[in-house]
């Protein structure tokens, strides 16, 4: 389930696209000169180009897979956006009692989400030995990572578009643009502004006639559900790309669906993420706000809110419940 972008308001508003880190990122650039918009719009593009070739654990050059090579024999130096990015990786890992966990990089390998892996219990096991954030030490004072166990490897697929949409929209507001909408494969989004004549750019979780529907003005959203690729896992159980790093295996919840908007889009990715992963059970931060859809025993799909969904969540009446406590 993805989220659905509403067309912008009365206009022609400029829009721009790149294919990275495995999905369209598009620019919905409103208001302005659209020759001056078309030239600010590619300078964004190329940050995310960047942001790509900075974060990728699949190509050698990159300073993400020079740290899951040499970590655990050096501290390895990152530039300054990299090391914040971490930074906010620590963060959430702490603040969501380990729903969170980019270290889980060895257990996708293992399982066959990465690589050749092929699902083998002992070489499971062993990736799972490696898991947790415990292990890795930032120094702030040097800028650099360190691996604390051996056969350790960050995987930021779930935090990485938000972190190339933030830069993408600090690009954009250097500028002065007052109105965009940035977005990750639709599962990533960032607003700037609202569109002309509107109060906020609008986002419907999925195409149900009763989805949730969110208004976004200077926020993000992250959507997060376990579709997408699925592997054959051990004893015969198909496994999906969200996994629970305490369990080593993918997330059995119930959730179909979580939803959290945040000021920052990688914050938003991050959480929505652990939402996933921990269910209703999950405390979000004071700056954000979700929704999750679980699935019901009579195979029913019902929204809940969590956090203060006002003024940014519409959710039909029909499909309203109780927020989570």
């Amino acid at each position: 389930m993805a989220a659905v972008l509403e067309p912008a308001a009365a206009g022609h508003p400029l829009r721009l696209a790149v294919h990275a880190m495995a999905t369209r990122f598009e620019l919905v650039l409103a208001g302005g000169d659209p020759v001056r918009l078309r030239a600010i719009g590619e300078e964004t593009l190329a940050e995310i180009e960047a942001c790509e070739a900075a974060l990728s654990p699949f190509r050698p050059g990159s300073q993400i897979a020079r740290v899951n090579r040499e970590a655990y024999e050096r501290p390895v130096p990152v530039d300054p956006d990299t090391f914040a990015l971490l930074v906010a990786c620590a963060r959430v890992h702490r603040a969501s009692g380990g729903a969170f966990d980019p270290s889980v990089g060895p257990l996708l390998v293992a399982l066959g989400f990465r690589g050749a892996g092929t699902g083998d219990a002992a070489a499971c096991a062993a990736a799972h030995a490696a898991v947790g954030w415990d292990g890795i030490d930032l120094d702030p004072g040097w800028g650099t990572v360190r691996f604390l166990r051996p056969g350790m490897a960050l995987d930021l697929g779930a935090i990485g578009k938000g972190h190339a949409l933030d830069l993408a929209g600090a690009v954009l507001r250097r500028h002065g643009v007052a109105a965009a909408l940035l977005h990750a494969g639709t599962s990533s989004v960032l607003a700037l502004g609202a569109p002309p004549d509107r109060d906020a750019w609008r986002v419907t979780l999925g195409r149900a006639p009763m989805a949730p529907r969110i208004r976004l003005r200077d926020a993000a959203l992250g959507v997060s559900a376990p579709r997408g690729r699925v592997v054959h896992g051990i004893h015969g159980v198909d496994l999906h790309h969200l996994l629970d790093p305490e369990r080593g295996t993918s997330a059995a919840n119930g959730v179909v669906c979580a939803a959290v908007t945040c000021p920052s889009a990688r914050d938003a990715d991050a959480w929505s993420t652990a939402l996933a992963v921990r269910g209703r059970a999950l405390a979000l931060p004071a700056a954000a706000a979700g929704v999750v859809a679980l699935r019901t025993d009579s195979g029913a799909v019902r929204w809940h809110a969590l956090g203060d969904p006002a003024p940014w969540l519409e959710i039909p009446s029909m499909s309203t419940s109780p927020a989570a406590p």
